[in-house]
């Protein structure tokens, strides 16, 4: 079993959007999310002056902040393996040891957030078991994908191929290595960019556990329309009103909607 790379993160708050020459890359460093005008970086040791040196190359940027923290303070607890229906998701470094490959999920997020404890993520893992049960899935969208848990778990489900995006260079990484992890290079493919340039991929299923201002957009493309079964999720009950609202109007069914003590709901419904 390996052990758990992140025990200690070092956080450096950073004005500006920190681009880097691509030899930046010392081995303790993890990587960059970018928020707006302002990025994190993060270290699994300390080094301000590596930091300081860096962002002293590029135009326009100013180091905010720093900060200390255990990877279990970050995550918000200890990432151990956890069952979601027919799933084990665990993180590499405490990997079952004999454990059903099928059914297993090796999930390593860094500093991603996405490990499976979310109420969304959760009633997504739900709803994609009743989309595989529903019908033949052979193509899946999952976009914003985060650690990539959504589109692992459609491959696992059976699903041949899955495009997996994500905004955020970080996140997509993130993914990408988890897809390697599970050994799944062959059936999801992961990309980095906007979700509204993705939903009109060919696609019998798309997944999308996203903020509100991308998904109000996603249900009014034409691309959305073009989908056989669809999930959406991530959205706040005044949010999930909205959007319900939109669906109402279009060519489709909600086959179900999971909401969590009024705060988070999660649609599945099919096109018709």
């Amino acid at each position: 079993m390996i052990s758990n790379p992140y025990q200690n993160l070092y956080i450096y708050y950073v004005s500006g959007k920190f681009r880097p020459s691509r030899d930046f890359n010392p081995d303790h460093y993890i990587g960059t999310w970018e928020d707006g005008d302002v990025s994190f970086l993060f270290f699994t040791r300390p080094n301000p002056a590596l930091v300081e040196k860096a962002i002293s190359e590029l135009p326009g940027l100013s180091l905010i902040d720093h900060y200390h923290m255990t990877y279990d303070q970050w995550q918000g607890g200890e990432i151990v393996p956890c069952d979601i229906g027919p799933f084990t998701i665990a993180p590499p470094w405490h990997a079952p040891p004999d454990g059903n490959a099928a059914a297993t999920i090796l999930l390593d997020p860094g500093v991603v957030f996405g490990t499976g404890t979310h109420p969304t993520t959760r009633d997504c893992l739900e709803a994609l078991q009743m989309a595989f049960e529903d019908g033949q899935i052979q193509t899946a969208l999952d976009l914003g994908t985060g650690t990539g848990l959504l589109a692992l778990a459609a491959a696992r489900l059976g699903c041949p191929r899955v495009l997996a995006t994500d905004l955020t260079l970080l996140a997509a990484r993130t993914a990408q290595r988890n897809v390697r992890l599970n050994g799944l290079t062959n059936r999801i493919l992961v990309a980095q960019g906007d979700a509204e340039k993705f939903i009109d991929f060919t696609s019998d299923l798309v997944v999308s556990n996203i903020h509100y201002d991308v998904m109000k957009t996603l249900v009014r493309s034409k691309g959305f329309l073009n989908k056989k079964r669809f999930i959406l999720s991530g959205l706040m009950r005044k949010e999930a009103a909205r959007v319900e609202s939109v669906l109402r109007g279009l060519p489709v069914k909600i086959l179900r909607c999971w909401d969590q003590d009024g705060i988070w709901v999660t649609f599945y419904g099919a096109t018709t």
